[in-house]
């Protein structure tokens, strides 16, 4: 699942003609612990009260189409003022401003938690929690300020527009972000990675893309909780040593960490054991390490499903990996 792909298909999503149905899942209390948490509660008296900008905020992004005024007239958002006279235009970005960012964050990372994790609790697969991770980049309005924080991609040339790196964790059933980090494209995606990681709960497995087969990326994600486990395909370029062949295509195996990662982070172990398991896609030629997937679940019973899903990822091959695993 590409994270760049994701975000196009919401973006594509057709506008919805009201809020209705989306504030039936917002509730008010979170929109006022928003502004509690971050201090940015309305005291005076104003036409537009913080908590409707939040509302109007997140019109912006449903309405990316119409201006922001209309949005307010659309949504019935101000109060009622002297003699019913309509909003001045000018009101609407400086109470924009005055709300700031740290509400919207605060909103984001209490309703993706809230809904990310229900979904990925609700789908469990084995008893474990199904997450991925993966990265993209995205434009931003290209500003002295944005060139300067996020930087830019460089090849022969500079390009056009400054670039901020994302790095997300989702549920992999729904799709809902648990959790996103953002931050300078200057910085490689583990960078963000790392930071996810106390936002994966115990009990889980988390799917990367192999760009983050890394030692320093993974084994952190492993040991700082329970039974949480990461599953990813191998580079052509992997190495290991085969401790036991534990079936057709099925092994225990020892992989080194590098000096590089170690002098990172000193906590890195030399080496660790991960099970190595082998497939081969109908219509593709075989290779040797291209096709095999590594994982550190090495209960068989987990990890044999997963090889027949990726293989064949039809109800008929479903069933065969559940009786596979029983047997």
């Amino acid at each position: 699942m590409r994270l760049a792909s994701s975000l196009d298909s919401t973006a594509a999503i057709p506008r919805p003609e009201n809020l209705g149905t989306f504030a039936q899942h917002l509730p008010q209390e979170w929109i006022e612990q928003a502004l509690q948490a971050t201090g940015t509660a309305t005291i005076r008296k104003r036409r537009l009260p913080a908590e409707h900008v939040i509302w109007v905020v997140l019109g912006m992004a449903l309405f990316r189409d119409r201006s922001i005024v209309e949005i307010v007239d659309k949504l019935d958002l101000a109060l009622p003022g002297a003699g019913e006279a309509p909003i001045a235009p000018s009101a609407v970005p400086q109470a924009r401003a005055r709300l700031g960012e740290e509400p919207m964050a605060w909103l984001f990372g209490h309703s993706a938690k809230h809904w990310a994790h229900a979904s990925a609790d609700r789908h469990r697969w084995r008893g474990l929690a199904l997450y991925g991770v993966d990265g993209t980049a995205l434009r931003v309005p290209d500003t002295v300020e944005n060139r300067t924080h996020f930087g830019s991609a460089k090849g022969r040339t500079q390009s056009g527009y400054p670039m901020a790196r994302v790095v997300a964790l989702m549920s992999v059933r729904s799709h809902l972000l648990a959790a996103a980090r953002f931050g300078s494209f200057t910085l490689g995606e583990h960078s963000y990675a790392n930071e996810l990681w106390p936002e994966v709960p115990d009990r889980s497995l988390t799917i990367v893309d192999r760009g983050f087969f890394n030692p320093g990326v993974l084994i952190p994600l492993s040991r700082a909780g329970q039974d949480r486990h990461w599953l990813t395909r191998a580079k052509k370029n992997t190495r290991w040593r085969v401790l036991k062949r534990l079936g057709r295509m099925d092994e225990l195996v020892e992989m080194e960490v590098s000096r590089q990662a170690r002098q990172k982070d000193p906590t890195l172990p030399k080496v660790f054991v991960a099970r190595a398991i082998r497939y081969q896609r109908k219509g593709f030629p075989p290779t040797s390490h291209g096709t095999a997937l590594v994982t550190i679940l090495l209960c068989y019973a987990r990890a044999i499903g997963i090889v027949v899903r990726a293989c064949h990822p039809s109800l008929g091959a479903a069933r065969k990996a559940r009786s596979l695993a029983i047997s």
